[in-house]
């Protein structure tokens, strides 16, 4: 069953999203809880997908742990899995809690999204159909839907806020938003996360299409990667064995939830219910690139990380 409500009122809830509830642990450090509820088209779903907030807080996991081994420089907001013994949660509440929450850091996140795009999809495609560009930056002529682009491009948006919408914009945009300092380190981050994760996820025959992360300033004024991270919500994964440019590819996210509902004319509709089929193979589809991209099964996972 979905948990699409995170009710825990002995603790100051910070701010609800489309996914993720956060409330106060101390004043160093937040607590991020992942529901199952499910966003498409900047819309929430009426019901969510089993199990998708504790996949998608246990794959962060699994990156906050291997990026930095990749990426030496790299900071990042995460501290434990581990639910603080100190927080008056009840144990009903913290059963709920097990494998959706993470404890971070409490930072400042930059008003962003750092959008990086290695192959040519999604609005980038709807973009470059018509003006040859994304997000205004000029590509090459003559590319396939779905092709590899000559290099990981870096495609940021605007951070909206509730009930808003995300506009895309060209990186000198962010520059504006956020100072050209942290713009630069933003963008050069956000270059290296990727490619550093493409390569490990190509070896395990998955291709990230394209991404998107956060970013926070902490005391220092440091940039650090927030947030989630390369999840099937935040990122398009692809299977390796059967990519082929030219045409849609098959999907390891929630491409089909955004299928059906751009089959039954209801995308960007708030409060729609997804059949349970729907659900099903979402949940599916989540567990399965899971598997490929940690090595491990979900099921597995959830067990080792409450040993």
């Amino acid at each position: 069953m979905a948990l699409t409500t995170i009710s825990l009122p002995t603790l100051e809830k910070l701010s609800s999203g489309k996914v993720r509830d956060i409330f106060v642990v101390d004043a160093q450090t937040l607590l991020f809880v992942a529901s199952d509820r499910i966003s498409a088209y900047d819309a929430i779903l009426a019901n969510g997908i089993p199990n998708k907030g504790a996949i998608l807080t246990l794959a962060s996991a699994h990156w906050f742990g291997l990026l930095p081994s990749l990426l030496p420089s790299l900071r990042t907001h995460f501290v434990s899995l581990s639910i603080p013994a100190s927080l008056p949660v009840t144990d009903d509440e913290r059963a709920a809690l097990r494998n959706r929450s993470m404890v971070v850091r409490k930072l400042r996140i930059l008003p962003i999204e750092a959008i990086v795009r290695g192959y040519i999809t999604g609005s980038g495609w709807k973009e470059y159909k018509s003006k040859g560009t994304v997000h205004g930056i000029s590509l090459p002529a003559g590319l396939q839907q779905c092709e590899r682009l000559p290099q990981p491009l870096y495609t940021p948006s605007t951070k909206a806020e509730a009930g808003e919408h995300d506009e895309n914009i060209h990186p000198s945009q962010a520059a504006a938003l956020i100072g050209s300092e942290h713009a630069a380190k933003v963008e050069a981050l956000s270059l290296a996360i990727y490619t550093a994760a493409a390569q490990y996820a190509l070896e395990r025959g998955i291709i990230i299409a394209d991404t998107k992360f956060e970013f926070a300033l902490d005391e220092n004024d440091e940039v650090v990667l927030a947030d989630e991270v390369l999840t099937p919500d935040s990122s398009r994964f692809w299977d390796a064995a059967t990519y082929a440019p030219g045409r849609d590819q098959d999907s390891f996210d929630k491409q089909i939830v955004r299928n059906w509902l751009t089959k039954e004319g209801l995308a960007g509709k708030e409060g729609v219910e997804l059949p349970a089929e729907v659900c099903t193979a979402t949940e599916e589809k989540y567990k399965d690139v899971f598997l490929k991209l940690t090595g491990k099964t979900f099921e597995d996972a959830a067990k080792a990380a409450q040993a």
